[in-house]
């Protein structure tokens, strides 16, 4: 049976691949820094950055290792995590009334052999007052988070609809894993 590393610990992600049905792996981070090329697209970066983040993972040849990387984008400028409350409620003013791209690089590797994808949805903020983004922000909800927000949580009250797949903005697109999962003899229904 194969053995399955997740390479982050982002607890988003172990949920949902336990939501997915894959409750037998281990959690193993990769010490790597987030450096790409700046010429890159948003796709194309998180796609870099998870490949560079599978490659880094120390992992035995019979084991199966997912590696992710998600980023906000705003007009094309990435938004990471809020170092504190400042940046955080200057990212959600930015955000709050517009739409905005989460982008999540997927890599799935087993020995040498590399499948790399990303996912790509749009999110419309609706306009929120500055009261309301201070509470939020109060929460601690968005210090962890890309773009200053969770959609799973609280977070999900700023937003007033999403095209594309919500688990990409959660930070892993279960359905595109899960046929890149397949790729690798791993079936998941």
């Amino acid at each position: 049976m194969t053995r399955i590393v997740l390479a982050s610990g982002s607890p988003r992600r172990r949920e949902l691949l336990e939501r997915i049905g894959l409750t037998d792996f281990t959690v193993r981070v990769p010490e790597t820094e987030e450096t790409y090329p700046p010429t890159l697209s948003p796709g194309e970066t998180v796609a870099y950055l998870s490949r560079k983040k599978a490659a880094a993972l120390d992992a035995a040849a019979d084991e199966l290792v997912i590696a992710a990387d998600t980023m906000v984008f705003l007009d094309g400028a990435r938004l990471g995590k809020p170092a504190d409350e400042a940046e955080a409620l200057a990212m959600l003013t930015a955000l709050q009334g517009r739409q905005h791209t989460v982008c999540t690089g997927v890599t799935v590797r087993q020995g040498d052999r590399f499948s790399t994808q990303f996912e790509e949805s749009r999110v419309f903020f609706r306009p929120a007052s500055r009261e309301e983004l201070l509470r939020y922000i109060a929460s601690g909800e968005p210090m962890d988070k890309a773009g200053a927000y969770g959609i799973q949580g609280r977070g999900a009250l700023l937003v007033e609809r999403l095209e594309g797949d919500f688990f990409n903005v959660m930070g892993l697109p279960v359905l595109r894993l899960s046929r890149m999962l397949a790729d690798f003899g791993v079936t998941l229904l």
